[in-house]
């Protein structure tokens, strides 16, 4: 799936998330105006999440997800969402849901709800790294008008999603290969609280420069002319609450490509070390020319 389109804060991310009943298990739902030619993955695999969680028993939240990209989306005509009830138990329950346009799924899901329970506790540390206000909130912005014109044209932009990359530089221009991405990201705005909302937004923002970091290796970037990218699958378990107003830390890294496939995962933690969720996608990274390397910084 492509990039998010333009938006206006979390005020019209919750509009676009905020899906039109059309009978039992049925839902429709909307893009942004966006010059980009396919619908946002993250957009799709969150609207895929609000429409099982129309259906999910009262107190059963989501605590995983898994989904397979596997047509682009149409920017130009709604999105429906077909859900399949297929357990409701005590403590937990399962649906599954097509997200359907022109006769043809182009994302299928499975999202797994649990009642709220005490047990065990033990989580990773969160990488030690700078607060999101000792990063510059323009500097990516003016950074990257110099920056090629797919990367330009894309961080001009506005969008529901504040981000700012601890390494901006190599975020931006890829001068050294290998290591982890990590990116402070919040909502843009003022945005809905509940429990269900805020996952959504999660689910949204986890596709963002996830399949990026499978390039950071190879020095390249997803917006390379010689790269062709697209996300295939994408995974995400919730592990803790949180709030999508404050700054949280996504910390992003690639143990694997091979086959024209990047697989990269992610954890993303609350700004007090909190690790509340855990992020898994494998995509497309099909080299175009093998014989020009990725934009450098003159």
């Amino acid at each position: 799936m492509s990039q998010p389109g333009n938006d206006h804060g979390g005020k019209a991310l919750a509009a676009l998330l905020d899906l039109e009943r059309l009978e039992e298990n049925l839902y429709r739902g909307q893009s942004p105006a966006t010059t980009w030619q396919r619908v946002f993955g993250g957009q799709v695999v969150a609207q895929s999440l609000v429409a099982t969680q129309r259906t999910a028993p009262e107190g059963h939240l989501v605590h995983s997800l898994h989904g397979y990209f596997m047509r682009p989306g149409d920017t130009e005509v709604p999105i429906i969402f077909q859900v399949e009830r297929l357990r409701d138990g005590r403590s937990f329950s399962t649906r599954s849901v097509r997200a359907i346009q022109h006769g043809q799924p182009i994302f299928i899901m499975t999202a797994s709800f649990q009642t709220e329970e005490e047990g065990f506790q033990h989580q990773d540390a969160m990488p030690d790294v700078p607060s999101p206000e000792e990063l510059a909130s323009s500097d990516i912005i003016n950074d990257s008008k110099n920056a090629p014109a797919p990367v330009r044209n894309y961080w001009m932009r506005e969008r529901p999603i504040e981000i700012r990359p601890v390494d901006l530089e190599n975020f931006l221009w890829r001068k050294k290969p290998g290591g982890r991405q990590n990116i402070w990201i919040r909502a843009n705005g003022p945005s809905p609280h509940g429990r269900d909302y805020q996952a959504a937004f999660l689910a949204y923002m986890s596709d963002m420069t996830l399949l990026d970091a499978t390039l950071y290796p190879h020095q390249s970037s997803v917006f390379s002319d010689h790269v062709q990218a697209a996300s295939l699958d994408h995974a995400v378990w919730f592990h803790r609450p949180f709030d999508i107003e404050d700054w949280l830390l996504y910390s992003q890294e690639s143990p694997s490509a091979s086959g024209s496939r990047g697989f990269a995962h992610g954890r993303i933690f609350s700004r007090d070390g909190t690790l509340v969720a855990s992020v898994a996608q494998e995509g497309l990274i099909r080299i175009r020319d093998r014989a020009r390397p990725f934009y450098n910084k003159p």
